[in-house]
């Protein structure tokens, strides 16, 4: 029998793995086609918007990174890009000086409200399409659990800044 270390990937594995990020690429690649031709937005944009539109109220920069799983500064960028299409607000959070609040706008639910048939669609047909019901039961049950073990360990976008080191002296 062959010695295999606990962190060897096995076949099996390999095959599940890349299966899954084949499937996500293809995936996200036709919703980001849908999204920019149906509405002009991004994949990252769309779930910024659809993230704020779940929100009860405002969210703070660094939790729609967290749920989005984005840096920062990429999200700042696209921030930036919604604040200018007058899809999000930004304003000062009136509790912490450091933190920037964004809210979604009536234009912003709109332009969700509009990609979102065709958003449905894309994974009805690409995704849905094939898996049974029991499937989908059972994919949901795996990938609930995969989301939350990898969620116990914070995104780096939610993790902890590092304090500046100070001289001792």
């Amino acid at each position: 029998m062959a010695d295999h270390r606990d962190d060897t990937p096995q076949p099996e594995q390999l095959a599940a793995y890349f299966a899954l990020t084949e499937a996500v690429s293809l995936l996200q690649h036709a919703i980001d086609q849908q999204l920019r031709a149906e509405g002009d937005l991004s994949y990252v944009q769309f779930q910024l918007l659809a993230r704020l539109s779940d929100a009860e109220g405002s969210l703070t920069m660094t939790e729609l990174a967290d749920g989005v799983v984005y840096s920062r500064s990429g999200l700042t960028y696209q921030a930036a890009l919604l604040e200018k299409a007058g899809l999000i607000t930004r304003t000062p959070s009136p509790d912490d000086e450091r933190s920037t609040l964004v809210t979604i706008t009536d234009a912003g639910r709109a332009r969700l409200a509009r990609v979102m048939p065709g958003h449905v669609q894309v994974a009805q047909q690409m995704f849905f399409a094939p898996l049974a019901p029991e499937d989908l039961r059972h994919l949901h049950e795996i990938m609930s659990r995969v989301r939350d073990h990898m969620r116990a360990q914070p995104p780096r976008s939610a993790a902890p800044r590092k304090k500046p080191r100070t001289a001792r002296g």
